[in-house]
């Protein structure tokens, strides 16, 4: 005996959306479609179909309370065991629960398409490193890569010109297949056809009724500025090949960006070191420092220290889809003197006799 209950994994009190909500998501989890190959995972969203079935009807499910089992004598008014056509994948079923269109449309937001029918191609992904410079700047790329193209014999049909359709030799034509289980037939579409009852001979020669062929493509693609490792920049209509007429799918550039010896960057902040003299630190004065746009003038005030940081303004990565320009963070580090002579030695002990300050102290320390 099946506990239906158990199968949609609710309380036997549950009340009707929730066993809904709860068909709805096991129906989603174990689809076929979504399994394939799966034999467990289809046993399993049969046994789930069957548990609604009954459950998602209020007079069933009361001689389901009452009885305790599917095939329970007096389940239907007039006394004796009934079969019913459960059609959950007929879009235009009677069942209470919806129909598979519309569990296929949470999945994937369309409905299911017969073979024939129109299709855009499939979407395509494409890793591209790049270096530092020219993500933050934006550039121009030559990639090659390898996609499935439309056949220009066939359309994307899959079938030689004037060969027509013919009724689906697995479902006879009717776009369903049925199944029976215990006491009720189910009724699925036809995975040939699609439900649409009639096939194509897939007899075109160039692309062996696939439809779509094999090539390489060069292309020169252009990085807009701002991107950054994780990035994703969209080249239309350069995916695999439509069918039967349908639209190409999309190149996907999926950008990776290489370190820079000198730049480190978070978000659109730029970051750099840059070395400063003991008497640039200490007298002030103006610098040259790198940035990601050229060089710049940054102003070393008097009495600065090692570690200390100065913001070049909008001298960052630039905005990008909505986001605000960045700022250059310049960190600068004094380098101390090479004392190679003696006088430069009596200069900065008279130095430290003018300033015995001692830093430490502060710490406790001498």
């Amino acid at each position: 005996m099946s506990d239906y209950y158990k199968t949609l994994e609710v309380k036997k009190e549950a009340l009707p959306g929730a066993i809904k909500k709860a068909y709805r998501r096991l129906a989603r989890k174990y689809h076929p479609d979504i399994n394939p190959g799966d034999k467990s995972a289809e046993d399993r969203f049969k046994r789930i179909q069957e548990a609604y079935a009954v459950l998602g009807d209020a007079e069933k499910r009361k001689a389901y309370d009452r009885y305790g089992d599917a095939d329970a004598r007096g389940w239907f008014p007039g006394g004796g065991v009934q079969d019913f056509e459960f059609s959950g994948f007929d879009s235009g079923s009677a069942s209470s629960f919806g129909s598979f269109g519309e569990i296929f449309s949470d999945l994937f937001g369309r409905r299911r398409q017969s073979p024939s029918s129109v299709q855009k191609g499939q979407d395509l992904e494409y890793q591209l490193r790049i270096p530092f410079l020219d993500a933050v700047n934006g550039a121009k790329k030559r990639i090659n890569f390898h996609r499935q193209a439309t056949c220009n014999e066939c359309r994307g049909s899959g079938s030689r010109s004037g060969s027509g359709t013919k009724p689906c030799p697995e479902c006879h034509g009717s776009g369903q297949r049925k199944q029976r289980r215990g006491t009720m037939t189910f009724a699925t579409t036809c995975g040939r056809c699609g439900g649409s009852g009639r096939t194509q001979p897939r007899d075109c020669p160039a692309c062996s009724g696939t439809g779509l062929r094999a090539v390489s493509e060069a292309l020169t693609v252009r990085i807009p500025a701002g991107v950054n490792t994780g990035s994703r920049v969209r080249i239309p209509h350069n995916g695999n090949g439509g069918l039967n007429g349908g639209p190409d799918g999309d190149l996907y550039l999926l950008i990776e960006v290489e370190p820079h010896e000198l730049f480190r960057r978070e978000g659109n902040q730029i970051f750099c070191e840059i070395p400063v003299t003991v008497m640039e630190a200490g007298l002030g004065a103006e610098i040259e420092v790198p940035t990601v746009q050229g060089k710049s003038r940054l102003r070393i005030p008097a009495g600065t220290q090692s570690g200390q940081k100065f913001r070049l303004k909008q001298k960052g990565a630039p905005a990008r889809k909505g986001r605000a320009g960045g700022d250059q963070i310049v960190q600068v580090r004094i380098i101390l003197p090479t004392l190679a002579d003696r006088r430069s030695r009596e200069l900065l002990k008279e130095l430290a006799r003018l300033h015995p300050e001692n830093p430490r102290a502060q710490l406790g320390l001498r």
